[in-house]
């Protein structure tokens, strides 16, 4: 990749940086030292601008610039990346906006994504988790061929994750859970018993996962049984 289109890239992100913003972005958990501040339609509307670069994508991601990073995320060609790309930008996860970005707009298309899942969910480190369990509820959503039954093996992931009480670590296996539940009839009442044995565990993690989940699931339910009348 010429040298000249990283510079480019990097001068388009400075001067729609927004360092005004970044007191804001810091409060909802968007940190990083050198976050520049730039909004995510901005942001994407540079990813078009750019288009598929894979090799951009991975100078963009070692500049630890977490608006470099999701731009990264845009214009990553997935059917491009190795395990080990897949593993080096999980470790180097500093936000958890970062991290779902990736699992969003580049990691749920690569056909190693399935198999990334339990790895990362088995990782200790808060942020590398949570690409786990982020990227289950993005596959839950738009892997549509994904048969059913392979997210009805993911359950026990979640069920041995729900006592982990890190604020980035617990939303995304409650997320994971929400969004499998939604996914489709048949899994809507298997993460719904999920969902009520957690209220019923000891960590308030759990707990909290298992309230939050029965009450979208329910709601889900609810909304079906009025469709069908």
């Amino acid at each position: 990749m010429p040298a000249a289109r990283l510079d480019e890239a990097l001068a388009r992100l400075q001067a729609a940086a927004r360092p005004d913003q970044l007191a804001a972005m810091a409060r909802f958990g968007l940190t990083g030292d050198t976050r520049l501040g730039l909004a995510v339609p901005t942001l994407r509307a540079l990813g078009r601008e750019f288009r598929r670069d894979h090799p951009l994508a991975l100078a963009l991601w070692d500049t630890g610039i977490p608006d470099a990073q999701i731009l990264a995320s845009l214009v990553a060609e997935p059917a491009r990346f190795t395990v080990a790309q897949m593993d080096q930008w999980v470790a180097g996860l500093q936000a958890w906006d970062v991290c779902d970005q990736a699992c969003l707009n580049a990691f749920v298309k690569s056909p190693l994504a399935w198999a990334a899942i339990p790895r990362w969910a088995a990782r200790e480190t808060a942020f590398e988790r949570r690409a786990g369990f982020s990227l289950l509820a993005v596959a839950a959503v738009h892997q549509k061929s994904r048969p059913d039954e392979d997210f009805l093996a993911m359950l026990p992931l979640i069920e041995a994750a729900s006592g982990d009480d890190r604020n980035f670590v617990k939303k995304a296996v409650n997320w994971a859970l929400r969004q499998i539940g939604k996914r489709s009839p048949m899994l809507r009442e298997p993460a719904l018993t999920l969902a009520e044995k957690l209220c019923l565990q000891e960590p308030r993690s759990a707990r909290w996962i298992g309230h939050d989940a029965r009450r979208e699931l329910l709601r889900v339910a609810q909304a079906a049984r009025e469709n069908r009348l």
